[in-house]
């Protein structure tokens, strides 16, 4: 058990990537906080975690709010007396050329991925330097943290926005024993790009198929999806490293889509 004892604060956790994490910590021993917008879904979640032995709670989180997100990080140290990792999962997708996406649209996605990376980082921030034992806080990246695709610029441009955040927090956190990283994984066949597959078709005039062969999967090694577990299994080796030796990276799970 890796991760026993370990507080962690999961966004975005009731669903996908996120639960994925969630099940793999409590697996690894960890107290697992589920934290989402859709409460019902993460009671449910948390609820799957205890029946199967772990430990878990579900709190209510639209990232983008301020006093939701202050009240969630105290929740979880109240509940379980501190928080030892904090992960930036919540976020979503919007597909639109740059002529034809609306101003609403470019904010609402930067507010999701970037306001709510800061507001979760400054309340697990505070919390971690409180304690005094320091904590690891990660970001879920993307492939277009390091590379651009069309149709998809304000995502691109905050996935981008979080190497910044996570190279800066690594700096000013060292000396509380704060390290923080991104995991930037490929194509994870979730709803979020399930939901893309038919828009990529639509916008670019090609089949669903010929979308996942000659977009998504074209410059893998191997032609597959990266797996929603893979993500885990990375987010439970980050968490658990021992020392500021690893910390401000970006690492990629893509089956060599990218190679840094």
């Amino acid at each position: 058990m890796l991760l026993k004892d370990k507080v962690a604060l999961i966004t975005g956790s009731a669903s996908g990537i996120g639960k994925e994490i969630a099940v793999e910590y409590a697996r690894q021993g960890a107290k697992v906080v589920i934290a989402d917008l859709a409460l019902e879904a993460a009671k449910a979640t948390a609820e799957e975690i205890v029946k199967e032995g772990g430990t878990a709670m579900a709190v209510a989180m639209n990232v983008t709010d301020e006093t939701q997100v202050d009240k969630g990080v105290a929740d979880a140290v109240n509940t379980y007396g501190g928080l030892d990792i904090m992960i930036s999962n919540a976020g979503i997708q919007i597909i639109s050329p740059v002529a034809e996406l609306s101003l609403e649209n470019w904010r609402k996605m930067l507010a999701i991925h970037l306001d709510g990376a800061f507001l979760t980082t400054r309340a697990a921030m505070k919390a971690m330097i409180k304690q005094g034992r320091g904590g690891s806080i990660i970001y879920m990246g993307s492939v277009h943290s390091h590379l651009a695709s069309p149709l998809k610029a304000p995502y691109v441009t905050a996935k981008h926005g979080l190497l910044g955040l996570a190279k800066t927090v690594a700096k000013e956190g060292a000396k509380d024993k704060i390290r923080t990283n991104v995991i930037c994984p490929g194509f994870v066949r979730t709803p979020l790009v399930e939901k893309q597959i038919p828009e990529q078709a639509k916008e670019f005039g090609i089949s669903e198929e010929d979308v996942i062969k000659k977009i998504m999967l074209k410059d893998t090694v191997d032609g597959e999806f990266t797996t929603t577990q893979d993500v885990a299994q990375t987010a439970v080796f980050l968490a658990a490293f021992p020392t500021n030796a690893l910390t401000g990276q970006s690492v990629v799970v893509s089956h060599g889509w990218h190679m840094q």
